[in-house]
């Protein structure tokens, strides 16, 4: 039961900026790095946003208290999510790679590894359980992100 909770709060935190910014258009949609650069480059890309950032937070929290999960709970979550993710980006950013850009691996791995370690700390997940979410979150990303592009929600089509 555990792992769908997690799969879900993973899914939301991932999933609601994407969704934020295809509703609100360029509405809140406020560089996070504020066009900041580091070495030359941009600390994350213009996708990275105030507004992606707090809609991860906010919905991942009500979210959490939906399935019976502490409102902090959902929280941190959703801090580590976007945590990871900024990490992808920044990473990226300094291999010359796009902002929005695909990197296999790189943009699956940190966003549901770190959240995914608090939740296994809190809810005494074992070593099988974490993989087994994390193979999930990482296949359900990819075709979700299909599916997304087909819909025209996602610019790109990962």
């Amino acid at each position: 039961m555990h792992e769908l909770t997690i799969l879900l709060l993973l899914g939301v935190a991932n999933g609601v900026p994407i969704l934020a910014g295809k509703m609100l258009g360029d509405t809140f949609s406020l560089p996070l790095d504020a066009g900041y650069q580091f070495a030359g480059k941009p600390l994350f890309g213009p996708s990275k946003t105030i507004r992606g950032i707090l809609s991860a937070l906010i919905l991942t929290s009500l979210v959490a208290v939906m399935v019976s999960v502490p409102i902090h709970v959902g929280a941190i979550i959703a801090m580590l999510a976007m945590l990871g993710d900024l990490s992808s980006s920044f990473i990226k950013r300094r291999l010359n790679r796009p902002s929005s850009s695909m990197f296999l691996g790189l943009d699956q791995i940190p966003e549901s590894l770190l959240p995914l370690l608090y939740y296994q700390y809190v809810f005494s997940l074992d070593f099988g359980q974490v993989v087994t979410v994390l193979f999930a979150f990482f296949a359900l990303e990819l075709l979700v992100s299909k599916i997304l592009f087909v819909l025209k929600i996602r610019k790109q089509p990962y």
